[in-house]
C-alpha cells in the first residue's frame, strides 16, 4: 500500500456543463452536438481531456509539476466580462513579422503544436498562451463562473439560473451503480465514489426519511458520513436534507449531479448532504461549488466508515494491478468499493477520450482470449477509451440470477481496458474496506 495524500482529482462532466450553459436538453446521438458543445466550452474536443490545454472542464486548477492537478490561489482568477476582448482579430495580417502586433513576442521561439502542409499552403498551430482569451483555468466567462463558482454566500445558496425544487423520489427502484451521473462540478471523486458503494456495497445506500410537515410531501433525508481527516471533511454525523435540488429555471433539467434513472434523486441528495456535511452549515441550500476536487478513495471510506488503502500505479506492472483488483473481488465483480484516477495530462489522453485528472469506479476485472481487462466506469455516464485494448462484449458475474451482468459495447461509460493498458494510462487506483 502507498501513501497518497493531497488528491485534487476533479473533472466537471462537459455534458452538464454544456447543456448548463446553453440551457437546455440537448441530444447527444447527433453528429452537431459535439460541434454545440465545442462552441459553448470554446475549446476543441480533442483538446478537453487534458490540463495542459487549459480546458474549461479543468477550471479552477492547474498542473503541478507532478504531473497532477493543484487550486489555483482565487486571487489568480479572473471573471471575464461582458465587455472583454476575445481572441485577437489576426485576420489582417500579412506576414509573420506583424504577429508582434497582436502580442506575440517572439516568433522564433513559439511553440508549433502543429503543422500540415497541403499544395503549398502551410497551416500551422502555434501555442500562444499569452494571447489565451477563453474560458480557462484562470479566466471564466461570467456563465461558467456562475455554475462552478461559489457566488459569495455563507448561508443558503443558489446557483444564477438555477432553483432548488422536488423533481422525484429517492429510488425509482432499486440501487444500481449506473445511478450516480456526475453534472456541472469537478466532483468526479465523490461520483465516482458513490458509483463504487452503490456497486459493490447497494444496501448501504439506504432511504432513511420521515416527514416533517402535515403533508405527506414534505419530507427529510438522513445521510451518514464519517470523518476521515484533512480536506473535504467534518465530524462523523447523520446529515439531514430535503428533497430539494439544483435545477435549471428555464427546463427543470439538473445542473448538478443526476440519477441515469428520470425522476430518481438520490445521487443528487448524496451530493447535496456531502456539500453541506463538509460545509459544517445548517442549511439545507449548501454550496454545491465546494466539493469541487478531491480524493475519491477518501470519499469512499467517508461513505462506508472503512480504511482507505492507495495502490500507484508508476511502481507497479500491469499484471500487479490487475492481481490487486483480482484480490478485492469474487468472481470477476469488486466486493470491496474500488475507484482509480488518472494524471492531470499526457500525450496518451489527446483525441482517445482518456480523460486526466479524473476518477473512475472499478467495476471488477475480466480474462478474456489470454488478456487481462481491468473493468471501469466514467461516472459522466459516457465517454470511454478509444484504441485503448478495450474489450467489446458482455461481462457476467458471480451470481447470474442476482448480479446484472456489465455490457461493455453500449456507450454508457463503461469500458474493460487491458491490465498494461490501464498501468500506462492511471496515476493510480485505491480501495476502501
Amino acid at each position: 500500500m502507498d501513501k497518497v495524500t493531497n488528491l485534487n482529482v476533479g473533472a466537471i462532466n462537459p455534458y452538464a456543463l454544456t447543456e448548463a450553459l446553453v440551457g437546455r436538453k440537448i441530444d447527444w446521438t447527433k453528429k452537431e452536438s459535439i460541434e454545440i458543445m465545442e462552441d459553448a466550452l470554446e475549446t476543441d474536443y480533442n483538446e478537453l481531456f487534458d490540463m495542459k490545454f487549459n480546458s474549461p472542464i479543468y477550471a479552477g486548477l492547474k498542473l503541478n509539476a507532478q504531473n497532477m492537478a493543484e487550486p489555483v490561489a482565487a486571487s489568480e482568477i479572473t471573471i471575464r466580462g461582458d465587455n472583454d476582448p476575445e481572441t485577437p482579430d489576426v485576420s489582417g495580417l500579412t506576414n509573420l513579422s506583424e504577429l508582434k502586433k497582436v502580442g506575440i513576442k517572439s516568433i522564433n521561439t513559439t511553440k508549433i503544436r502543429s503543422g500540415v502542409l497541403t499544395r503549398g499552403l502551410l497551416n500551422l498551430k502555434l501555442e500562444v498562451p499569452e494571447l489565451d482569451k477563453t474560458i480557462s483555468k484562470t479566466r471564466l466567462s461570467k456563465p461558467l463562473a456562475s455554475i462552478v463558482m461559489n457566488q459569495g454566500s455563507a448561508g443558503d445558496w443558489t446557483p444564477e439560473n438555477g432553483v432548488w425544487k422536488d423533481i422525484g423520489d429517492f429510488f425509482n427502484d432499486v440501487t444500481e451503480f449506473s445511478d450516480p451521473v456526475q453534472g456541472a462540478i469537478g466532483n468526479c471523486y465523490f461520483i465516482a465514489a458513490l458509483s463504487a458503494i452503490a456497486w459493490a456495497d447497494p444496501y448501504r445506500i439506504v432511504h432513511r426519511n420521515r416527514a416533517t410537515g402535515t403533508g405527506e410531501t414534505n419530507r427529510v433525508n438522513a445521510i451518514q458520513f464519517y470523518s476521515k481527516g484533512g480536506g473535504k471533511d467534518a465530524p462523523s454525523k447523520l446529515v439531514e436534507v430535503s428533497d430539494k435540488t439544483i435545477v435549471r429555471t428555464s427546463n427543470n433539467q439538473p445542473i448538478y449531479c443526476r440519477s441515469s434513472d428520470v425522476g430518481e434523486i438520490y445521487p443528487a441528495l448524496y451530493e447535496k448532504a456531502f456539500a453541506k456535511w463538509i460545509l459544517k452549515t445548517n442549511s439545507d441550500k449548501p454550496d454545491i461549488t465546494k466539493t469541487a476536487f478531491g480524493d475519491p478513495v477518501k470519499a469512499t471510506a467517508q461513505l462506508n466508515n472503512k480504511k482507505a488503502y492507495y495502490y500507484n500505479t508508476s511502481s507497479r506492472t500491469g499484471n500487479e494491478l490487475y492481481s490487486i483488483v483480482r484480490g478485492n473481488s469474487m468472481s470477476y465483480k469488486t466486493i470491496h468499493p474500488m475507484t482509480a484516477w488518472t494524471y492531470g495530462s499526457s500525450k496518451d489522453y489527446t483525441g482517445t477520450s482518456v480523460v486526466g485528472n479524473h476518477a473512475y469506479t472499478v467495476l471488477g476485472w475480466a480474462y478474456r482470449n489470454n488478456k487481462k481487462y481491468i473493468v471501469l466506469r466514467n461516472p459522466w455516464g459516457v465517454t470511454e477509451p478509444a484504441g485503448w485494448n478495450t474489450y467489446q462484449g458482455v461481462l457476467s458475474f458471480f451470481d447470474k440470477s442476482f448480479w446484472r451482468p456489465i455490457n461493455t459495447i453500449g456507450n454508457d461509460g463503461v469500458f474493460a481496458i487491458q491490465a498494461n493498458s490501464f498501468q500506462n494510462l492511471f496515476a493510480g487506483l485505491g480501495v476502501a474496506k
